[in-house]
């Protein structure tokens, strides 16, 4: 079996289907192969909220994108702005500073263009009003930079997806695993391809990978990020277990960027080994800040509120795999229970309430009672409950004198009723991949020199995230840059014709 193709996308996600649908308005031939059966297909991106964090000037930029908010809406709504320097100085920041100069300044400045080419391409998208916005006094407060999802959130994203580009021709074979490269020691050429037990060859005139990290892949995990990590959940997808990754460091590609590190968030602890569709995204435990975490000792180990979520829970989920056990309990009283996000509500969540402390403190599996309830009156005593709380800002309603002190929303843990949630670490996705030219996606090899033929988008891509990212920023990552290597595929399989 032999067939030959302009473009090859290995790979079903939201960067796969973006490089996909850039290469196909050249009017060239476009096979996308997805490693899982189609009723598991997307990658990671079926699994998020469907967030996207873009630059935009006001609420104009917003209503040309989702042309669905009513006038009604707009006017109820403090959408305020979120400008190229906001986010550059959010990449920086969470970044500590090695973000790769090229690729960022690449997705802040396509971030709004990239979504309004989807958008142009019929993708819809709605403003994130349960997940980051406050109503108060009336209005809708947007915070933390994160505006705009995808219709649908995730699945919807995927489903969208995988419409436009059938009716555009779009080839997508499911159950598709790509093996290897076909590389002839100067280009790409094509690949090796496994499918209902057969192997095969397909041959394109240039392949781009977007097949996702290998946060799913236990001995990679060990080997990459280090010891315990084959404890961790991962949140997403089973089949991103480093192929794309492999492939290319087999024909020589250079890697870069911070293999140790990713994207890892508080998970329910009894969450399955994979993500499961059924429940998406809501294994994820996000209202952190308004509470407190305990580990095992009973004890507060990080500084719940040192940012919005947004800038923190990628890290956070490293930070209770280091603790005994490699768990912790998210703690809030009646004063917050109210605002928990709609995951806390889920059927399917690790969850436990009661009216005292001390019957909350008995009921904290694998806590310290007497440790726990200790901290909470230690903490307690040090709220500066003299400032005012609000969550649409960081508030500064903070502790004092303690070991860890919490920098805002520091709420007391004081007004019955009680309840608790317990927490492991869920791996998203990992951030070490390939090193590529920013304005064409290109692989380098080990002597940094282009290998002809072969582009990449998506997670694999190094250089972009360190030790944390900004919320959101995953799927414009995958959208700009999935564009961008799209772009220069199609070119390139033109130039060759």
């Amino acid at each position: 079996m032999s067939e030959k193709w302009d473009v090859i996308v290995i790979g079903g996600g939201n960067a796969a289907f973006c490089a996909a649908l850039a290469a196909q308005e050249r009017d060239l031939k476009i096979l996308m192969l997805e490693r899982a059966p189609e009723e598991e297909s997307g990658g990671n991106s079926r699994f998020t909220a469907g967030a996207f964090r873009i630059v935009y000037n006001g609420v104009d930029d917003l209503r040309a994108l989702m042309p669905d908010v009513t006038d009604e809406e707009a006017a109820i709504s403090d959408f305020g702005t979120y400008t190229s320097d906001q986010f550059f100085d959010d990449m920086f920041r969470v970044t500590r500073f090695r973000t790769h100069g090229d690729l960022c300044e690449r997705l802040v400045t396509k971030s709004y263009e990239g979504v309004m080419w989807l958008r142009s391409k019929g993708m819809r998208f709605q403003p994130i009003w349960g997940r980051q916005a406050y109503k108060i006094n009336g209005r809708f407060k947007f915070w933390g930079g994160l505006t705009v999802e995808s219709w649908g959130g995730g699945p919807g994203l995927v489903e969208q997806h995988t419409t436009i580009a059938k009716k555009r021709g779009i080839e997508i074979r499911y159950g598709a695993r790509a093996l290897s490269l076909i590389y002839d020691g100067h280009a790409v050429q094509g690949v090796k391809v496994k499918q209902n037990n057969e192997i095969y060859d397909v041959y394109g005139t240039s392949v781009v990978i977007a097949s996702g990290g290998f946060e799913s892949n236990p001995e990679w995990r060990t080997r990459y990020l280090g010891p315990g990590w084959e404890l961790a959940k991962v949140r997403g997808t089973r089949f991103n277990t480093g192929d794309g990754l492999k492939m290319a460091i087999d024909i020589g590609a250079s890697t870069c960027g911070n293999w140790s590190g990713g994207h890892a968030v508080g998970w329910d602890y009894n969450a399955p080994e994979y993500g499961d569709l059924s429940v998406g995204d809501n294994f994820q435990k996000h209202s952190y800040p308004w509470g407190i975490m305990v580990n095992a000792t009973g004890k507060r180990f990080v500084d719940e509120g040192a940012d919005f979520r947004n800038y923190t829970y990628a890290r956070y989920g490293r930070v209770i795999l280091n603790q005994p056990d490699q768990f912790a309990w998210q703690v809030f009283d009646k004063k917050i229970i109210p605002m928990l996000r709609d995951e806390y509500r889920i059927k399917r969540v690790t969850k436990v309430s009661a009216n005292t402390l001390e019957e909350l403190a008995h009921k904290l599996e694998g806590v310290d009672p007497e440790g726990f309830l200790k901290e909470i009156a230690e903490y307690n005593a040090a709220v500066k409950t003299d400032v005012p709380f609000d969550p649409n800002v960081k508030d500064g309603r903070c502790t004092e004198g303690l070991p860890v002190n919490k920098s805002n929303w520091a709420n007391t843990i004081s007004e019955a009723p009680f309840e608790a949630y317990q927490v492991t670490c869920g791996l998203t996705f990992t951030f070490g991949g390939l090193r590529t030219v920013a304005d064409t996606m290109e692989v380098l090899d080990v002597d940094h020199n282009v290998i002809p033929g072969l582009y990449a988008a998506g997670e694999l891509v190094g250089g972009i995230f360190y030790f944390n990212y900004p919320g959101g920023s995953g799927l414009t990552s995958g959208t700009v840059f999935g564009r961008t290597a799209g772009d220069a595929a199609g070119d390139y399989a033109r130039s060759k014709r």
